[in-house]
Formats: C-alpha cells, structure tokens, sequence
C-alpha cells in the first residue's frame, strides 16, 4: 500500500462496540509501538515539551504565572494533530513496512492537501475559545483580589472562596470543551489519516462512536487527561513517553472501534 492519497470517496465506517478490556490492551500495543519506533515518538513528542518550557518561561519572565493555568489545561487539545504522525508510525507496525521517519513526515506533511488543515482549524478555534473562556472566568471570580504570582504565592488566591468557586466552575466548563473536542477528533484523526473522507463526516463518525460507547469512551478520556497532566508536571518532560504511547494507543483504539467494507485510503 503506498503513501499516495486516494482520490475516491472512502466508504463510511462500520461502528462497532469498545470494551473496558480495550483500554488496557491498546495502552499495551502503544506502549509496544513506542518501543518499537522510539525515537519517532521522541520527535513528535518533542514539539510539546519544548513548547510548553517555552510559554512557561515566557509566562514566569514576565510575570503571568498564573496564565499558565488556562493554557495546562487547554495545552494537551492540541496533542492529537501532530499525533498523525505516531498514527502513521503504528499504521505501518501493522502493515509491516519500513519506519523511516522522512517518509512518515511526507506521510503528514501530505495531509495539508486533505481534510486536516480543517481539522486542526476546528482544533486551534477551541483551544483559543478555552483560553479566552478562562481568562473571562479568572476575571469574574478574582478580578477584583490583589494579583499574586502564583508560582510562588498560589495558596494566597487559590485557597480562598472566590478561588475555589473559580476551579469549580472553570473545570466545569473546560470539561465540556474538552469532551466535545475528544468526540469529534478521538477516532476522526486517525479516520481522516485512514481514509478519504471530509472532516465533517470524520467528526460525525467520531462523535457517533463516542456516543455509542459512551461510558468506556469516557474512561478512555479520564485517562487521557490523568496521563498527560501527570506527565506535565515535571517541567513537562513525562510528555516525552506519555504522548506518544497515547498517540499509538488512539490508532489501536480505532482500529477496534471502526471497521470498513473497503481498504484504506493510503
């Protein structure tokens, strides 16, 4: 199977029912793709971490620590597009070809002439909503406190009663952004990676899929999160493994959520 893009309209998918039991065997085949292909997931992994250090640095440099707060939670809704890449690198693991990375970057650089860029559009407008969302909820709950910096002084704004009220709410509503974007993008990334189809009917299909199997889907989102929070802790760099083992774990998931009566776009 090449690298080409197909031109013909790919037949819809085939949904089918995810397991409990999945979300520990596809966190076992990503966790064997990353050992496989290692430093293809150190690449792409990179990204994140070295931009993450950067907004930190920045934010800390001039004193809006406490900006870093919108844009933790915000920052992993980006993880799935360079994900394509790792999709790509356990796509051929199980068609058994050859991993070199120059090809799998023209793999992904290829996708700018499909549906992607219109994916991450969608991607990036949410992202920019949570944070401006965020900021609009830090305002109306501690606007009018004295500003602290919160790397060094959190519990002074943090622990008080507008400060609590502030996390309630904003986790409540970063929550429900987050689970639409995990609803249109969990299986239409890799299906738009698969398959010739437009980002439309990807995020149907995806939010179709989630919905059908909302409880074990949801788990799988909880440990997303946990993950990849846990992984940002230590200046980020638990992303280096983290990322890429849920970005292989996601291609497994697919691949198990969604089946076809026709072969692949690429």
């Amino acid at each position: 199977m090449s690298d080409a893009t197909a031109t013909a309209p790919s037949s819809p998918p085939n949904i089918g029912r995810v397991q409990f039991s999945d979300i520990g065997a596809v966190l076992r085949s990503g966790w064997r793709d990353f050992t496989r292909a290692p430093l293809h997931g150190l690449f792409f992994a990179s990204f994140f971490v070295i931009a993450g250090l950067l907004i930190f640095l920045q934010l800390d440099r001039i004193e809006r620590s406490y900006s870093i707060i919108p844009l933790a939670f915000g920052f992993p809704l980006l993880a799935p597009f360079l994900a394509m890449g790792l999709y790509d690198v356990s796509r051929r693991l199980e068609q058994g070809r050859d991993l070199p990375l120059a090809g799998v970057l023209r793999v992904v650089y290829r996708q700018k002439d499909r549906q992607c860029p219109s994916m991450a559009a969608v991607i990036i407008v949410i992202f920019l909503f949570w944070v401006f969302i965020a900021h609009m909820i830090f305002a109306l709950f501690l606007g009018f406190m004295p500003m602290t910096n919160i790397s060094t002084d959190w519990a002074a704004t943090i622990l008080t009663s507008n400060g609590l009220s502030m996390l309630a709410f904003g986790g409540a509503v970063g929550a429900g952004l987050a689970f639409v974007l995990f609803s249109i993008t969990v299986m239409g990334l890799p299906l738009l990676l698969d398959r010739e189809i437009d980002f439309i009917s990807a995020m149907i299909y995806s939010f179709q899929t989630v919905m059908a199997n909302l409880v074990p889907m949801l788990a799988w989102a909880l440990v997303i999160a946990a993950l990849t929070l846990l992984a940002m802790l230590p200046y980020f760099l638990g992303l280096f493994v983290v990322l890429p083992v849920l970005g292989h774990a996601t291609w497994h998931l697919y691949r198990r959520a969604m089946t076809f009566d026709s072969p692949g776009a690429a």
